[in-house]
């Protein structure tokens, strides 16, 4: 059964059911800062499971588009080399908002698996959480499933919850039995089911999600308005199971992808090899490509851009590493749109905007990856280890194009790691001079690109623009001119603009611009020749005229908190350490702000709580901020801080905040200092010789801090069953209590290393007048193991042992000999380099006491038995 017959059948059994058949929603969640992609289900009809918005049906369908490559949901590394990990896929659901609830679900999905599809019941398993005995009811109700078929599992496993905060519940799961042979079907205990479905051989088809919960910011369970229902099930898993192949990869949804690679590559596609792994990648991230760009992500070095230029690009190495030196990923995200266009017609009506774009992505890479490449294999050779430096790691970024991630992942491929701190250093250095650049230019980054090929709008050659951020963040104006970026994105020029521009370490606003049949989601503001230019995706007929220009105003908001918390910062830092302070660079976003400051060493943690609650005390006086031109040597001579490394002009904005600080800049800021609300420190670090960094969140970042760090005390609290003010008592005693019980423990291993000791002996061989022991023992560590070897040294009298353990599963061997048959001239250390090496090891040691590690532990056994003719000879020949 293809997929596309899975998924037909899937809405309209639901449809007769009574189910409203939704659309899927964006790849970009719709008002919803919590979430990097859509990755499940559910995600549109959230503010319904809330009761925070109302539908004309109690009842839903989709077949939803999901991503799963960033934040908590995040399978990248493992895309490629598993049958099941993707970082796109379609996740099949039904939803009842406050109409059925268990019983219903059950049987709905219990139907359409065995009826619809006709899936052997025998092959179906079920897990439902630990305490809901309701539904472990239901499942051998309404299926007839014998309770040894239904496992209770805990919450990590059947407790879903979408976020750290949101709709929850417990939920049921569906697992189809993938056993070899004639093990399938048949019974298990829940060990042994666990363990087989983390060999894979138990896949999970449909979680029925029983929302009945909304987790606030505490982790309070609080009742949702009416109990609901989120399921979700994984097409490309169904589509394995109906088409029986042992991989998602080798469904129908994947087949014409990977046919196609094969075709533009020329290499053999092998399941389970490197190549077809490679394979893998390029379908996967093909699939991920064309949705993302067909819902509006564009490859960039933020947010959902970067992630789908890391996409791209991990995928052009994937192709080069099978010896493609031209676009490939194009080629097969056009077998995907053929492949899906039918059931996603935006994906058709989007076609060359998609392909052109990720051909411009491969080409760009294309252009640096060899020279990377080259460069990657000096600085980490194969067969070494050790660490790349952030010096080298940066380059590789900076000059070749490679992310952060893929370095990482190529560098671990090699056994390396990666200096991530010092490749943040020279990032952040490279922003500054980047920064330094623009304020003695004047103009933006890429105004090189952007400086040509704009064309007037009518009526509007020569006019003014008015920078109109400071005064709203919605307004009327018009197009001034316009021109349309080599990328597919267009440029604007409005007379009246309310959008800020990357500058002085405030991000650029982002938003919309509203014409005449036309929209644009405005995702860049640039510096152009004297004017501000907004870049973004234009959907409609754009035609240049009257528009309305909307500014993202929750984000510019807390920029603005943040902004001017950089200036308290400065001044509660000199304060506090001296006027020696100075700023170094800084980044101001919405979510943080980030602070680099002069200082010779680390702040202690009295003095971070000093700042901090200064910065605190200047928000709470709710001091008036005002921003006003001044010339530039006024300013000074009235103390206003500039940056050394600016360049200004004779007339200057200067902000400032009576009694606190007065600074020269030209950002957006709030108009009390009571507005930012609450800084919260979250860390000092250091990024260079003399240079420190603060990062830092306000308003409702800083809340939400605030409740998680309460949340956690509270729950720590509540796992020591105590109060919250007398948590750290309570935890000495814990800890106390443990230190009494590892001396207990000590004690009884030493008494039982005793008990075993003497066993051992009671085992011993004479050979020539020696005692000879060869034995496994069972220890917790290899330092028990050589408390017994000391013991059994101690005891034997005069002879040899050889006892082999497997502490934490490192399997080790231990040869112990007494010192008169060092005398005699044998040594642990030889007799242990002869055993061992029967079991693949190899080690060595004192001539009283030796260790060999064992590569091959299945062979201790026969080596063991070899001690007594191994020693033997070495007895006849030494004089007693």
């Amino acid at each position: 059964m293809r997929a596309d017959e899975i998924r037909s059948r899937f809405l309209s059994y639901f449809a007769r059911n009574g189910h409203e058949i939704r659309p899927s929603s964006s790849l970009v969640p719709a008002d919803d800062p919590t979430l990097l992609f859509t990755n499940a289900g559910m995600v549109q009809f959230k503010k319904v499971f809330l009761g925070g918005e109302e539908t004309g049906f109690k009842r839903a369908t989709t077949s939803q588009k999901c991503v799963r490559a960033g934040g908590k949901h995040n399978d990248l590394e493992q895309v490629g080399f598993t049958a099941r990990h993707h970082t796109f896929f379609e996740m099949l659901g039904n939803f009842s908002f406050g109409d059925y609830f268990k019983r219903d679900a059950i049987r709905f999905a219990w139907e359409f698996l065995t009826v619809e599809l006709g899936i052997p019941r025998e092959t179906l398993w079920i897990t439902v959480h630990h305490t809901d005995d309701e539904a472990r009811g239901l499942w051998q109700e309404i299926a007839g499933l014998p309770a040894e078929r239904i496992f209770g599992l805990g919450d990590r496993d059947n407790f879903w919850q979408m976020a750290d905060t949101g709709p929850c519940g417990p939920c049921s799961e569906i697992h189809f039995d993938l056993r070899p042979g004639g093990l399938r079907g048949t019974e298990v205990t829940k060990e042994e089911f666990e363990v087989h479905g983390e060999a894979g051989e138990f896949l999970e088809l449909w979680n029925l999600v029983f929302m009945q919960y909304d987790r606030d910011a505490d982790g309070v369970l609080n009742p949702l308005p009416a109990p609901s229902i989120d399921t979700g099930a994984g097409l490309e898993r169904i589509a394995s199971v109906m088409q029986g192949v042992p991989s998602n990869y080798g469904t129908d949804l994947f087949t014409p992808l990977i046919e196609r690679a094969v075709q533009i590559v020329g290499v053999e596609y092998a399941y389970g090899t490197p190549t077809g792994s490679s394979y893998h990648v390029l379908a996967d991230h093909a699939r991920a490509t064309a949705f993302l760009l067909c819902d509006g992500v564009f490859p960039s070095n933020e947010g959902r851009g970067y992630v789908l230029r890391r996409i791209l690009r991990r995928a052009v190495r994937h192709a080069w590493l099978q010896g493609r030196r031209e676009p490939t990923l194009a080629l097969v995200v056009e077998a995907v749109i053929d492949r899906m266009q039918e059931t996603y017609p935006d994906l058709a009506s989007r076609r060359d905007y998609i392909l052109r774009n990720t051909r411009a992505e491969e080409e760009r890479f294309l252009a640096t990856i060899g020279g990377g490449m080259r460069r990657f294999d000096e600085i980490a050779p194969e067969g070494g280890s050790g660490t790349v430096n952030g010096s080298d790691v940066f380059r590789l970024y900076d000059t070749f194009g490679f992310p952060l991630d893929l370095t990482e992942l190529m560098a671990r491929e090699r056994g390396y790691e990666i200096d991530a701190e010092g490749f943040e250093a020279e990032l952040e250095a490279q922003r500054r001079r980047s920064r330094e650049d623009r304020a003695a230019s004047g103009i933006g980054v890429g105004a090189d690109e952007l400086a040509m090929g704009w064309v007037d709008a009518e009526g509007a050659a020569g006019a003014e623009q008015e920078f109109a951020a400071y005064r709203a963040v919605d307004l009327d104006t018009d197009v001034l001119a316009y021109r349309r970026m080599d990328d597919g994105r267009m440029a604007l020029q409005l007379r009246e603009n309310p959008f800020y521009a990357e500058s002085g370490g405030q991000v650029s606003d982002t938003g919309h611009v509203m014409g005449d049949g036309w929209r644009m989601a405005v995702s860049d503001v640039r510096k152009v020749a004297g004017r501000i230019a907004v870049l973004g995706a234009v959907e409609g007929d754009f035609r240049p005229g009257p528009a309305r220009a909307t500014v993202e105003e929750p984000a510019r908001r807390d920029t603005e908190r943040n902004h001017t918390a950089t200036h308290l910062l400065q001044a509660a830092l000199r304060g506090v350490l001296g006027e020696h302070v100075q700023q170094m660079g800084s980044l101001v976003a919405p979510d943080r702000l980030r602070f680099d400051f002069s200082h010779s060493g680390p702040m202690s943690a009295g003095e971070i709580a000093e700042v901090e609650e200064g910065v605190n005390r200047a928000i709470w006086a709710n001091a008036p901020v005002s921003a006003d031109p001044m010339a530039y040597r006024d300013a000074i001579a009235k103390g206003a801080m500039a940056l050394f490394s600016e360049k200004y002009g004779d007339v200057v904005r200067v902000v400032s905040i009576p009694g606190i600080s007065m600074e020269l800049c030209g950002g957006t800021h709030v108009r009390t200092t009571g507005q930012i609300g609450l800084f919260r420190i979250v860390s000092e670090s250091g990024v260079a010789a003399g240079v420190r960094r603060i990062e830092a969140v306000t308003g409702p970042a800083a809340f939400e801090r605030v409740r998680r760090d309460e949340r956690t005390l509270r729950e720590a609290a509540a796992l020591l069953k105590t109060r919250d003010e007398n948590l750290i008592p309570r935890l000495q005693a814990v800890l106390e209590e443990g230190r009494e019980l590892q001396r207990a423990l000590d004690k009884a291993r030493a008494s039982g290393g005793a008990d075993a000791v003497g066993r051992l002996l009671d085992g011993a061989t004479v050979v020539d007048g020696a005692k000879v022991i060869a034995s496994t023992v069972d220890v917790a560590d290899a330092d028990e193991l050589r408390a017994v070897g000391d013991g059994l040294r101690e005891r034997l009298g005069s002879g040899i042992a050889v006892l082999a353990a497997a502490p934490g599963g490192r399997a080790t061997m231990l040869a112990v000999v007494t010192d008169d048959m060092i005398q005699r001239g044998i040594r642990a250390d030889q007799v242990v380099r002869e055993v061992s090496a029967i079991a693949g090891g190899k080690g060595g040691g004192k001539p009283h006491m030796a260790q060999a590690g064992i590569g091959q532990p299945e062979r201790i056994p026969a080596a063991l038995a070899q001690v007594v003719s191994i020693v033997t000879p070495l007895l006849a020949a030494s004089p007693k």
